[in-house]
Parts: C-alpha cells; sequence; structure tokens
C-alpha cells in the first residue's frame, strides 16, 4: 500500500480536522486485502497413532479408541491412574476434545498436550466428571494429547468408545483447491500443433534418465489423434482424458522399446500408459517393459507384443483393466500378471505367466506350459484417473468389485465417484510435507504433478478417503530418516501412480498403511495401493530398515515394485541397506502383482491372517559377499517371501523367486519360501530359478521341490503345497 502525505493546516478547528483523517485512514483501510478466512477445526486424533498405560485385554486395545468406529473401545487396567495419549502428526491449534465414555468412566482425570511428547502442560482437570459423552474445550498449539485417569467412577478401569481431538493443523490459511497442472504435465487436443514434436523431445530427453530428475505426463483430451508414436522413456506417463479409453483414439502406436540397452528390456522401469485406445500402424502395438510399468484401461485394436525389437530379454510386467483385441505376444518375457482384462489370445510362457479374471486367457496348465489363471479377481478397485468433461479436470474414483472378470468401462453406467480437481491440493515441486497435511487435513485430496519432493517430516493421511494420485512418477524422497508416507487405520484411502525413494539416512519404514495394532474393519471401503513404488539405492544412497509396511486390515495392494536396488549409484551389501521388503500384519490383504526384490533379508513377511497373493516376483540380493553373510540362524539364506509360523490361513498363486549370486556364486539358499505346514496354508504355482548356476536353490518351499539344476538356468517347480 502506497504511503500518503496528509497536511493538517494551522487551525483551531481540530475537531475537523481528526474527523477527516478518520474517514481517509477509514478509506485506506477499506482498500486493503482481507484477512484470510481461518480453516474450520477437523478431527484429527483418528486413526493417529496411540499408547496407553495399558490394556485390559487384548479386545480393547488404545488404537479402538481413535478409529472412529463407536462399538469398539479402549479400556484399561483396573488401577489408577491410567492414562492414553494420541500423536497428531503435527502442531496443531486445539479447539476442543470429545471423550464418550463406556459405562466405566473417569470421574477425576486432566486433559494434557504437548509439543515433544514429553514436557506435558494440563489443558483441563476435573474432579467431577459426569461420563457419557463429553466436550471439552481446548485452546493452544499442540501435537500430543493425553487423557490421565486419576480417580474411576467404577470397578472397573477407564473405558472409552471414542477419544476425539479437533484443531487446525498448521493454524495457517485455507489453502486453495485447484488450479494449473504446471509445466511437465503436457495437455495437449487434436488441434494442438506439433505434438510428435513434443513428444520426441521429451523421449529424447528421458529414453535412458533412468535414474535423472526428469518427470512428465502427457494428457490427451477426447479426440482422435493421427499418425503418432508415443515413444515412453524413464518417468513418463500418457493417458486419454475421457471417461473411457474409446474417448481417446490414437490412431498410431504407443511405444516402449530397448535401442538404448542394446535391445535388453530388463531395465525399462518407471512409466505408464492409461486410458487410451490405439489403432496400430502395422497391426501391432510395443509394449517391451519390466517392473513398475503399468499398462491400465487401455483398448489396443490390434496385437500386443511384450518384447523388445529382436527378441532380447524382458522382465515384466502388468496389464489391468484393459482390452487387447488381438493376441499378446508374451516372447521372451519372463514373466508377467493380467488382471481384469480381455485378450484375443496369449503366446509363450517362460517362467511365470499368470491372470485373474482375465477374458480369453489360458488355462492354467502350470508347470507346462507355465500358466496360472484364476477365473475371477477376488476383490479389485480400479487406479483412480484424471479426466476432463465440460471444460474443467476431475478425477474419477472407480467402485470397488469383487470376483471380477474382465473390463471395468463395459457396461452403459460406470461404477464410481467423479470428484472436481477444486477438492484436490494441486502439489508441485517445492510444497512441504506440512503443507501437505494442511491440505489434507483441511479435506482436501493430493494430485502430485511431475517432480521430486524432498519431505522433512511423514506425509500424513489421516481422513477416510483420501485419494494421493501421482502423475508422472512423482517422486517422493524422505530427509532425515523419517517416513515418508503414513495412512492412518480409516476406510477408503487410495495411493496411486508416484514413487518413494529412500534418502542417505535410515528410516525405519517408507510407507505405512494403518499404525501398528490396527483393528478396524475396512472390508468394504479398503485402502488400496497401486502403481506405488518403492526404491532403495540406485539414484544415490538410501537405507530402509523395513520398507513397506501393512498394518490396516483389508488393503489391497495393486501392483508394486519395492526394490533394493542392484544398479546405479549408492550400490552396496551395506551401502543401500535394507533388510525387509514388505511386511503385512493386516488381516484379509490382497496383493495382486507384487514384485519385490534384493533385500538383505526377508523380502516379504506375512503375519496376518488370511492374506492372499496373485502374483509374486522375486530375486534374491545379488551382492550377498558370502554365505555368512545371509545365514539365517541355522537355516542358509532368509526366504523370499515367508508366512510366519503363527498364520492360520494364507493363499498364494503364481509366485517365483531368483538368485544370481554374482559375488559369490557358490551361496545356496534353502528355499524360495517358507510357510508354517498347516491345511490353512495353501500355495500354487512355485518356482525357483538359478539364473546361471550363480547360486543355487536346495528347495523350493520348505522341503519341498527338487535343487534347481547347476548351470542350466531351468525351473525347479512346485504345482501345489502342501
Amino acid at each position: 500500500m502506497p504511503m500518503i502525505a496528509i497536511a493538517v493546516p494551522r487551525s483551531r478547528h481540530r475537531a475537523l480536522v481528526a474527523a477527516l483523517v478518520t474517514a481517509l485512514l477509514g478509506a485506506l483501510l477499506a482498500l486493503a486485502p482481507a484477512a484470510p478466512a481461518a480453516a474450520a477445526p477437523v478431527l484429527l486424533s483418528q486413526g493417529r497413532p496411540v499408547t496407553a498405560s495399558s490394556t485390559e485385554n487384548a479386545g480393547t486395545p488404545a488404537a479402538a479408541a481413535v478409529d472412529g468406529d463407536p462399538g469398539t473401545r479402549w479400556s484399561s487396567a483396573f488401577a489408577d491412574p491410567q492414562w492414553s495419549q494420541v500423536d497428531l502428526g503435527g502442531p496443531a491449534a486445539l479447539d476442543r476434545a470429545v471423550l464418550r465414555w463406556e459405562t466405566a468412566y473417569g470421574k477425576a482425570y486432566r486433559i494434557e498436550t504437548s509439543l515433544d511428547g514429553t514436557t506435558w502442560t494440563t489443558a483441563h482437570s476435573t474432579t467431577t466428571g459426569p461420563g457419557g459423552t463429553e466436550t471439552v474445550p481446548l485452546a493452544g498449539t499442540a501435537r500430543h494429547v493425553r487423557l490421565t485417569g486419576t480417580a474411576r467412577a467404577t470397578p472397573w478401569g477407564y473405558s472409552l468408545w471414542e477419544f476425539q481431538v479437533y484443531g487446525t493443523p498448521g493454524g495457517g490459511p485455507t489453502l486453495p483447491g485447484g488450479g494449473d497442472l504446471g509445466p511437465n504435465v503436457h495437455v495437449v487436443d487434436p488441434s494442438t500443433p506439433d505434438i510428435q514434436g513434443e513428444l520426441d523431445e521429451v523421449f529424447r530427453q528421458q529414453e535412458s534418465a533412468q535414474f535423472g530428475p526428469g518427470r512428465h505426463a502427457f494428457l490427451f483430451k477426447p479426440g482422435t489423434y493421427n499418425g503418432l508414436n508415443a515413444q515412453i522413456g524413464f518417468y513418463t506417463q500418457i493417458a486419454g482424458l475421457g471417461l473411457r479409453p474409446d474417448d481417446t483414439t490414437i490412431n498410431g502406436d504407443v511405444t516402449v522399446d530397448a535401442g538404448w540397452f542394446g535391445g535388453n528390456a530388463t531395465q525399462n522401469f518407471w512409466r505408464s500408459a492409461e486410458n487410451l485406445a490405439v489403432n496400430p500402424v502395422n497391426g501391432t502395438d510395443r509394449w517391451a517393459v519390466s517392473q513398475a510399468s503399468s499398462f491400465r484401461r487401455m483398448h489396443v485394436k490390434g496385437g500386443l507384443n511384450l518384447s523388445p525389437n529382436g527378441y532380447g530379454w524382458a522382465s515384466g510386467g502388468y496389464i489391468a483393466d484393459s482390452r487387447i483385441d488381438g493376441q499378446v505376444g508374451n516372447y521372451s518375457q519372463q514373466q508377467w500378471y493380467t488382471r481384469d482384462s480381455s485378450v484375443g489370445g496369449w503366446s509363450n510362457s517362460v517362467w511365470n505367466q499368470v491372470f485373474s479374471g482375465v477374458q480369453g486367457a489360458p488355462a492354467t496348465t502350470f508347470p507346462d506350459p507355465r500358466y496360472t489363471t484364476l477365473d475371477t479377481t477376488p476383490v479389485s478397485r480400479e487406479k483412480p484417473f484424471l479426466y476432463y468433461e465440460g471444460g474443467e479436470f476431475k478425477v474419477f474414483a472407480p467402485a470397488r468389485r469383487t470376483n471380477a472378470r474382465g473390463v471395468s468401462w463395459a457396461d452403459a453406467t460406470l461404477q464410481g465417484t467423479s470428484i472436481p480437481l477444486s477438492r484436490f491440493y494441486v502439489v508441485k515441486p517445492g510444497t512441504t510435507a506440512a503443507t501437505m497435511n494442511r491440505a489434507v487435513a483441511q479435506g482436501l485430496h493430493l494430485l502430485l504433478t511431475p517432480g521430486v519432493y524432498h519431505v522433512d517430516r511423514t506425509v500424513e493421511i489421516n481422513r477416510p478417503g483420501t485419494i494421493v494420485l501421482g502423475l508422472g512418477l512423482a517422486t517422493v524422497v524422505p530427509d532425515n530418516g523419517v517416513t515418508a508416507l503414513r495412512v492412518a487405520d480409516v476406510d477408503g484411502v487410495r495411493l496411486a501412480g508416484f514413487l518413494v525413494d529412500a534418502g542417505p539416512v535410515n528410516s525405519p519404514t517408507l510407507l505405512e498403511i494403518g499404525p501398528q495394532g490396527a483393528a478396524a474393519d475396512h472390508a468394504t471401503d479398503p485402502t488400496t495401493v497401486q502403481d506405488v513404488y518403492v526404491r532403495i539405492g540406485g539414484a544415490g544412497p538410501g537405507r530402509a530398515t523395513t520398507s513397506v509396511v501393512v498394518n490396516s486390515d483389508d488393503t489391497i495392494v495393486d501392483h508394486t515394485w519395492v526394490w533394493r536396488a542392484d544398479h546405479g549409484d549408492g550400490v552396496g551389501w551395506e551401502t543401500n541397506r535394507a533388510d525387509y521388503g514388505v511386511r503385512v500384519n493386516g488381516d484379509d490383504v490382497l496383493a495382486t502383482g507384487l514384485f519385490v526384490e534384493h533385500f538383505n533379508k526377508y523380502d516379504v513377511e506375512w503375519y496376518g491372517e488370511r492374506g492372499r497373493t496373485v502374483f509374486f516376483q522375486n530375486e534374491k540380493a545379488y551382492d550377498a559377499p558370502n554365505q555368512a553373510a545371509i545365514q539365517n540362524g541355522d537355516v542358509r539364506g532368509y526366504a523370499a517371501y515367508r508366512v510366519d509360523d503363527s498364520v492360520t490361513t494364507h493363499e498364494a498363486w503364481g509366485l517365483g523367486s531368483y538368485c544370481y549370486y554374482d559375488v559369490d556364486p557358490t551361496i545356496r539358499q534353502a528355499h524360495g519360501f517358507r510357510a508354517p505346514v498347516r491345511p490353512g496354508v495353501r500355495f500354487h504355482s512355485l518356482l525357483a530359478v538359478s539364473l546361471g548356476g550363480n547360486g543355487q536353490y536346495d528347495h523350493v518351499i520348505n522341503d519341498t521341490g527338487a535343487p534347481t539344476s547347476g548351470t542350466a538356468t531351468v525351473p525347479s517347480t512346485v504345482v501345489s503345497y502342501p
């Protein structure tokens, strides 16, 4: 605001002068921008990490008081004092606490707050608590809130159905939803000039940039595009912006080949094609990829070739919710998983080809040919996607399906929910974790535009139904050993389309789905994790103890690659140390398309009941220096996939583990898979492979299955176990 000088004449009429000054100042203040509206208080405690002094029994854990379920509760031991405290995930301006007591309530208690979990301030204290539902006003800023009961109203302990804390995270102004998508999102329509030139320039940058910083998304508005060859390099996404694939048609090709790597496609990672119809020029499209490269919601009006030009090696891959009118030529692909799709035919099996819910898939003939086919997929919910309608961007979140078969977009009416972009916070490079957390607490979803994001604290997704959708393989790097992203034990969170890249300081975990001890039922509205990849090393030194932990029940992990790097920068047995890949503690968790490789100890550990996996691909760590480095007590090596001895029910289909101990080829691995021997634990179509005799497996699962064969790269197979 410019300075305005007011000359006051020497006069006795000071009242008139004062009135003039007051009027002018009032006018100037009226021109000043209004202060931003304060954000409304929101529920902060639900699904957050919680601890307690005691619990009455296993059925009344501390987490039950912050799970949003009015039928579950925390109850303490029958003694005084007792406490329960919740971590809100970051500083918040507190507004109130709501205590929903069970019959056993606290007559005398206090509510205490803390920024660091060590130094506490009493915010409220009473000796005449009435029980029932109490609303207690709070003030000040805190991260931790603790209820301490000092006198019980009954002979029993303290028992809360819900312990709710409301406030405003960060105390900042309201964040806007929507906005532009940034310079690395290339939005085109059929009238856009030189689309081919733009595609070619990005491909020139990204073709061999395996560990580079570039991130790009090409989004095609509905219409018809003629004569294009969209070559897709690293960290590049191509997608249509219609509600259905056939809304956006490319008369041309969407191509991945391996010329940059001498015709070898085993390192064609981190890219995607989605929601397009393609009329290939010569009748067959080429998609020669390996891990972390999804082909979703596509309609190929012809055939699809999964091998590179010259039929070199490839080690993919994943197709979902797609229709390929012609034959899929698998050729040299070592393994592949296809879900809820339609194909005109399939050729060749190599080691491990798995199908679930695929019309036209070959029948199960494992081990020769090595096809494993489930008629339907037990539970699936397709990945959210961006679309353009009525002059604005929206996100469509498809509905959950059970026992699905074929594509989700075949019916006249799509099942799901449409969400305007105005309900998303558009995250751009430079955005902090604190801002993302504030956006989520405010009620916004997150759309991560292409870029690399360093976070100095955990991104906390604690609101039910939140969508975190990445474009162009947006990449999150945790600094200072924090966990990159954590989901509360709430319904319906959807994580999709991004990469978590470990930082040089060891993180105890990189991605957590639910807090330890999570117990809420999410069967009708699970959390889904789709095209979310995790990398330790390769782009530089990275370390993590356990990369992914799934604590929430009913979670669906639909296509992930969790990879401790075997090449690139910052690679070495101790340099990018990562002992465990994926640990599942939740019950009724389903994995469809699980790729986990090269961890120092167990690649996958499963502790939850009734877990299911459809397709698993693994390589043991190449760089083990000697037998002693992987010795597991009296067992030679750590299994690629271990089901804990406590588990009574588990089932898996189409699992493969490979070894290539190139530092010490004499290493022996006792088995690829380990599981308790009981009727409820069942495996179908397993194999172990020694690549060129660099290390050997003694068995496939437990003590079952023949040893791998010398220097011949021939799988040892087990059709069913036990």
